[in-house]
């Protein structure tokens, strides 16, 4: 019989891989000719670089070697096909296991590959109900940033559903912890403040500037000293998305694409978000910000690697009031 989980471990547990995913691509990057940039794989859910691959050993290898027998635990991760079963310990069914781990190990590959912007490294535990199995059954959730070469922080922020944030910052020289203290904006407008709507490739990017655009007019904020209110930040990953809400940085973030692809006819083909990209969205929660549906309902997603998430963010309630009844015009008009 398996024993009853402490989430409080299982937390320092994901913070612990994620310091080993960090650790792993310092280490590669110090080696002269490592080769981030270059392709690898492509998979139903995303094309795979050199710089996930690196990780990926190191992954499998930290879960044998610590994760504990007594929670044997399915492994969801960007790299692994839905219709492959990873466990540990190896060769347990499904329905032997305690907990489902949904990772993307480099939540923003083309940031950390170019040395442009920090990446993320995401996890998040949910108890396993098998194939019913979905993002409102996480309960342990941590991020870890992967920092660029000139960059000597790492900061980490982790959570257990009810619990609130932990939050710390890592000192890559030093190699030392300090504490951090994220706080969502409070601010009850969008004026002076970042605020926008994904748009990270060329598909599509035209209906997502028209319907953001529109949001903004309804908002009353277009037009007003040309338009220049409201600054746009389009950070290529969700983790650091979720990280510049949690942080105080940006008011209000969303990514339409599944909404706008399925509409163009390119949801078949388009690059969009997926389960494993918005599995940390319970910090941002628990630190009292709001992740949901464009609609405005609770995310509902299998922990999978391939299903579409289209989904807004926001720093807090009183900014989400506002945009959700004109957002939700805006897609039934538009999409």
């Amino acid at each position: 019989m398996t024993a009853t989980p402490n989430l409080e471990t299982a937390r320092k547990l994901l913070c612990a891989l994620q310091d080993h995913i960090r650790d792993t691509l310092v280490a590669a990057r110090a080696k002269s000719g490592a080769s981030f940039a270059r392709i690898a794989a492509v998979t139903a859910a995303d094309t795979i670089y050199e710089v996930d691959k690196i990780t990926e050993d190191a992954i499998f290898e930290w879960f044998d070697l610590h994760w504990p027998r007594k929670w044997p635990v399915q492994l969801v991760m960007e790299g692994i096909e839905d219709d492959e079963v990873v466990t540990f310990p190896r060769g347990l069914r499904v329905d032997q296991t305690m907990f489902v781990c949904i990772m993307d190990p480099i939540d923003g590959t083309r940031n950390i590959m170019y040395d442009k912007r920090s990446a993320w490294a995401l996890a998040a535990l949910a108890l396993q109900r098998g194939a019913k199995t979905g993002l409102g059954d996480i309960v342990v959730a941590a991020q870890t940033e992967l920092s660029t070469s000139k960059m000597w922080r790492s900061d980490q922020l982790s959570a257990v559903r009810g619990k609130g944030v932990v939050a710390r910052a890592f000192d890559l020289r030093e190699r030392r912890w300090s504490r951090l203290s994220p706080r969502p904006s409070r601010a009850t407008d969008f004026e002076h403040g970042f605020a926008s709507i994904a748009r990270f490739f060329p598909e599509g990017k035209g209906l997502l500037g028209t319907i953001e655009e529109a949001l903004w007019s309804e908002l009353g904020i277009l037009g007003k000293n040309g338009g220049q209110l409201v600054f746009d930040d389009q950070y290529i990953c969700s983790g650091g998305q979720f990280y510049e809400l949690l942080i105080g940085h940006d008011r209000m973030l969303g990514d339409l694409r599944p909404l706008v692809y399925a509409k163009l006819g390119l949801a078949g083909g388009a690059l969009c978000c997926h389960p494993y990209d918005v599995c940390t969205a319970l910090i941002l929660e628990e630190a009292g910000g709001i992740v949901e549906t464009p609609e405005g309902r609770p995310l509902r997603a299998p922990l999978d690697t391939t299903s579409p998430i289209a989904w807004m963010g926001y720093a807090n309630a009183t900014l989400a009031k506002k945009v959700r009844p004109i957002l939700k015009r805006l897609l039934k008009a538009h999409c």
